[in-house]
């Protein structure tokens, strides 16, 4: 493949990618037992709670409603082809990127391995079971015949 060679320490193109492109940051301060009891347990408990007996509520009190799953399983990545999951990853990052830079948006990337999880191909049976977690998920870099039909 042409170009996929580092030619130099201080390319800037690799060193933009070093380490990736996202990260997960949180939206609360904790700094002592009280807000980590608040955060984590025991407080987290009374959410849950709440949640489980009024579900709609995960809007409010998680971030559901401002997170998507951007999922490939990278069998047609931009003009690369088949490359598989994992070189797709920096194509998804990049996307997440994008929706955190223009709309604001928290995107998680996600890689599912097609040859290893038969049956769990997007957008089929995974994104019903990863769609609790975000607003949407956006199935992407995949060939058609290797994306399953609802």
């Amino acid at each position: 493949m042409s170009g996929s060679t580092l030619s130099a320490p201080a390319d800037p193109v690799f060193a933009m990618h070093r380490g990736g492109k996202i990260s997960v940051r949180p939206s609360v301060d904790v700094t002592d037992r009280q807000g980590l009891a608040m955060a984590y347990t025991p407080g987290v408990a009374r959410v849950c709670t709440a949640i489980a007996e009024a579900p709609d509520l995960a809007a409010d009190y998680t971030w559901v409603s401002n997170a998507v799953a951007v999922v490939t399983d990278g069998t047609a990545v931009l003009g690369l082809g088949d490359i598989g999951p994992a070189a797709a990853m920096p194509v998804m990052e990049g996307k997440s990127l994008l929706f955190k830079r223009f709309a604001g948006v928290d995107a998680i990337a996600a890689l599912v391995g097609a040859d290893a999880a038969p049956g769990y191909i997007i957008p089929g049976q995974f994104d019903e079971r990863v769609a609790p977690a975000v607003a949407a998920v956006v199935a992407t870099q995949a060939r058609a015949d290797a994306v399953s039909r609802r």
